[in-house]
């Protein structure tokens, strides 16, 4: 468990327990008072060095289906991400055309799958539009090769999806079927940071037919303080390359396990300095 929470009435018995569990290393994410009852009691949120070394990796690690991919295929690198309506993903699709942290220095072209809205259709057309960016839009199965074919001279790919779930039949076809055709090397599957742990859960099972290989976190802004982020993602259990921020499409995309242990590690203190300040 990458966080530890330890309550009590008084806080030097418990930041006691806290250096009894997890050594004299332990780091403090977060020490608050909380109402029980008709009293209050400290609560703190604690881990180790160790802890979150480990949590790095997970999120950095190479799923097993890349690992495993043949060094000699050709053609452009294929990303495609998919999730529910209303996680951002279209937005997203353009963070990753233009920062540097993604696709930004890269030859980018764009395929959406999202047929379905007018008002999603017109979005990513906008931006490829402003960034100059060729995109292909896909109604049916005829027009993969075609497409692909088309965007034959990109370095990558990425793929927009309908916020729907991928076995909810269309023309007699679902979007996921289309999607298995393109065959994309990654599948990001796009989470709000807000969203609740079950609803996450039920997010990635739902989702899970399209090859999930990454989670992708947006709207950390919308979070205050970030706090729970971190939890969610680990709860997840996926890799995860990036998050993203805000809506300004040029800035609010982040390397995926910096930003996160940013986010813890920016207000956790060591052990013995909160001691020394008590």
């Amino acid at each position: 468990m990458l966080l530890e929470t330890y309550r009590g009435r008084d806080l030097s018995r418990v930041l006691a327990r806290v250096r009894a569990t997890l050594g004299a290393d332990a780091i403090l994410v977060r020490t608050r008072r909380v109402r029980k009852g008709s009293g209050e009691i400290v609560e703190v949120v604690a881990t180790t060095g160790e802890e979150l070394e480990a949590f790095r990796k997970r999120l950095e690690r190479e799923p097993l289906r890349l690992a495993g991919r043949s060094p000699l295929r050709r053609g452009p690198r294929i990303v495609a991400l998919v999730g529910p309506a209303g996680a951002g993903k279209t937005t997203t699709i353009a963070k990753l055309a233009l920062h540097p942290v993604a696709f930004g220095d890269k030859r980018v072209g764009l395929i959406t799958l999202d047929t379905y809205r007018v008002a999603a259709l017109e979005q990513l057309a906008t931006y490829a539009e402003i960034m100059d960016i060729p995109l292909e839009v896909v109604y049916g199965a005829a027009e993969i090769g075609p497409a692909l074919e088309r965007l034959g001279d990109r370095d990558v790919i990425l793929v927009d999806t309908p916020g729907r779930a991928p076995n909810l039949p269309v023309d007699g076809r679902s979007w996921r079927a289309l999607l298995e055709r393109i065959g994309p090397d990654e599948v990001h599957l796009v989470i709000p940071a807000s969203v609740r742990v079950d609803v996450a859960l039920a997010t990635r099972e739902a989702f899970a037919s399209c090859g999930v290989t990454h989670a992708l976190l947006t709207k950390l802004d919308e979070v205050p303080g970030e706090g729970g982020v971190v939890g969610l993602a680990e709860v997840l259990n996926l890799p995860a390359r990036w998050v993203s921020t805000g809506q300004e499409v040029s800035t609010d995309l982040h390397p995926a396990s910096q930003r996160l242990l940013a986010s813890l590690c920016g207000r956790a203190q060591f052990l013995a300095d909160v001691e020394m300040a008590g």
